[in-house]
């Protein structure tokens, strides 16, 4: 089994002990199709890496500090640690805790979705381009999907998958979406669930809030009350973006509890390790680490969208931690270019093969990035 050559070591003091990721199908950091990723070289040094939406600047002293705490806990299952982890959730989203699903990265929890909810006769809806791993568990199980183009916006056009979820098993909504950046306001979100509720009473709707965290869009708000009103309504949220825990591999899902119990029967058990859990029931209500993720993001992605207007290209809206923007040409010249001089940007999102995904590093980062796409560009 194939898994990441990812691994996390020096902030512990490690030397050169690793933490394996789980198999490439389940880890949103390895978006590039299974060939490409197979051929890669491995990573360079130097290398830096804006093409998978990581946090640049990791989880932070508190996430660190409860990990070395957990060492002496790596010898037992994670039963307690767990426990630990689903109230803390629960605490810092206002829920219960029979609400909470843990998984594996909000990957784990997406693919309980697809296996629950979508069968041979009950198709999976998605938008193209969005987060890909649903439809790609989906098409390896050999289950049907239906698939939206964006719309002029790059905004999902809630209006066609409305029309395309007739007798669908599951719709899958990302908002922000990736690779678009783009979100949809409270309002949006809510008359779409209520017209797939009345058109279609048993489809589920899944809502991945990776990028919660990161909206300034003063119209979005979390869809997690319509998901504890509503069994067809699945919340899934991530703590490798904000939080800085990609590597790690944490997440949960929040939902009625009666969908809840239904997820659990396609749970890994004991899927999440002692690591992860220590670190993350630490950070997911760390107000003042959340805070500053924002600020610098903002502030990095601000400098970086100057850079590409001044330059005269249009930048979609973003309201997450990467932008898109459309270069007006074949994005895989430029691509390898920036690679050969250690630059690192996302692969092209087929209908958007013309649109630079560029993720937002380190401030510092974005300008030696700049700096390299100002010669590759001219």
């Amino acid at each position: 089994m194939f898994v990441s050559r990812r691994h996390f070591v020096s902030a512990l003091g490690l030397g050169g002990a690793g933490l394996l990721a789980p198999p490439f199908i389940g880890g949103r950091g390895r978006e590039a199709h299974f060939a490409e990723w197979l051929t890669a070289p491995a990573t360079p040094a130097g290398l830096i890496r804006l093409d998978s939406n990581e946090n640049p600047n990791g989880p932070g002293a508190k996430a660190f500090e409860a990990i070395r705490a957990m060492f002496g806990e790596a010898n037992r299952y994670p039963d307690a640690p767990e426990d630990a982890l689903v109230a803390a959730i629960a605490r810092a989203n206002g829920v219960s805790e029979e609400n909470v699903v843990l998984g594996c990265g909000s990957s784990e929890t997406l693919r309980m979705c697809v296996e629950a909810f979508v069968n041979t006769a009950q198709h999976l809806v998605t938008a193209a381009p969005t987060f890909e791993l649903p439809q790609n568990f989906a098409r390896t199980m050999g289950r049907p999907v239906v698939s939206v183009p964006v719309d002029d916006t790059l905004r999902l056009d809630l209006g066609q998958m409305v029309a395309k979820a007739g007798g669908a098993g599951l719709v899958f909504f990302c908002n922000p979406n990736n690779p678009t950046a783009t979100v949809h306001g409270d309002a949006a979100v809510r008359e779409f669930v209520a017209r797939v509720r009345r058109d279609s009473p048993a489809t589920y709707i899944l809502i991945d809030e990776a990028y919660h965290e990161y909206v300034d869009d003063p119209s979005y708000k979390t869809a997690i009350p319509l998901a504890l009103a509503d069994p067809n309504v699945i919340v899934t949220r991530t703590f490798s973006k904000v939080f800085g825990m990609a590597g790690l591999r944490a997440g949960y899902a929040i939902v009625h509890r009666d969908t809840a119990r239904r997820l659990q029967g396609w749970r890994l058990g004991s899927g999440v390790n002692v690591l992860a859990l220590a670190a993350a029931a630490v950070m997911v209500n760390d107000k003042e680490h959340i805070a500053l993720e924002q600020r610098r993001n903002r502030e990095a992605k601000a400098f970086t969208r100057a850079f590409f207007e001044k330059a005269g290209y249009a930048v979609g809206a973003s309201e997450a931690n990467f932008l898109m923007i459309d270069l007006r040409r074949d994005l895989r010249p430029v691509r390898e270019a920036c690679r050969r001089e250690g630059i690192a940007v996302g692969r092209p999102f087929p209908p958007l093969t013309t649109h630079l995904r560029i993720s937002i590093g380190t401030m510092e980062e974005m300008r030696q990035a700049t700096e390299v796409l100002r010669r590759v560009l001219a």
